[in-house]
């Protein structure tokens, strides 16, 4: 019963089309999980003006992050546990690679929370 309850669900997926809205992407990563936690890093000024994955220009200045999973354009917050504070992204780009971490943080975003290289971090779907 279970695997065709799976089934069914993979083939209902399969049918939905590959370019969501950033609406839909927010309810995708919402269903998929909505509360992450683990490490977070930053990157910044050496990929300034390169291509993400998703075809824009990275800003370092920009509220963004690199996540491995949620949809390009889902909005997540990011509370840094150790203090508290924390923002709202939009996910642009695939990452990170460093082992053991969850989402790259632009150098804007990571200030805004106060992180000063890695940090524990909470990521709640909006």
């Amino acid at each position: 019963m279970k695997r065709t309850k799976w089934l069914a669900a993979v083939v209902v997926l399969s049918a939905v089309p590959t370019c969501l809205t950033a609406a839909n992407a927010s309810e995708t990563a919402r269903a998929a999980s909505s509360r992450q936690h683990g490490l977070a890093s930053w990157y910044g000024p050496g990929f300034h003006g390169r291509k993400t994955a998703s075809g824009e220009r990275f800003n370092a200045g920009s509220l963004t992050a690199a996540h491995r999973t949620l949809p390009f354009g889902t909005r997540v917050r990011v509370v840094n546990r150790k203090n508290g504070r924390s923002i709202v992204v939009r996910i642009n780009d695939r990452g990170p690679y460093a082992h053991g971490r969850i989402i790259d943080l632009s150098q804007a975003s990571a200030r805004a929370i106060g992180a000063n290289g890695v940090v524990q971090v909470a990521l709640v779907a909006e």
